[in-house]
């Protein structure tokens, strides 16, 4: 297990949709609109910390998503938006969410790959037709 301590270390979790080929996206966009699932994604991680990678983050159409602390993960840390905190690796976002509770990483796929590592949770949603 990677918590050095409970006090201070949030349950990390990870948290996709993937197809029948372990497809996460196409094109910077998600496989399929699935409202259910939207709603669902919603409902787990309002009032949580969300980390995601920077083309993750871009794909978001209104941008930081509400109710929630965004964390994004960028190779140009001097890139600003409103209501999001960025940095430069995992670790570091994951230090800047250290005491919380719980937090959630919503991709992209190269963000998933480095946390599947630390996760302690995953929910995923298996898409049939995708």
């Amino acid at each position: 297990m990677k918590n050095n301590s409970p006090t201070d270390m949030a349950i990390i979790s990870i948290i996709v949709a993937v197809d029948r080929q372990n497809a996460i996206g196409r094109d910077n966009n998600l496989l399929c609109h699935l409202p259910a699932d939207l709603k669902y994604f919603k409902s787990i991680t309002d009032g949580h910390t969300i980390i995601m990678g920077r083309r993750t983050f871009e794909s978001l159409p209104k941008g930081a998503l509400p109710n929630r602390r965004n964390i994004v993960i960028t190779r140009n840390v001097d890139l600003q938006w409103p209501d999001v905190e960025t940095c430069g690796s995992l670790e570091a976002a994951l230090a800047l969410a250290s005491g919380e509770s719980e937090v959630f990483v919503i991709g992209g796929g190269s963000v998933y790959r480095e946390a599947i590592r630390l996760a302690d949770k995953l929910y995923v949603t298996e898409i049939q037709n995708g």
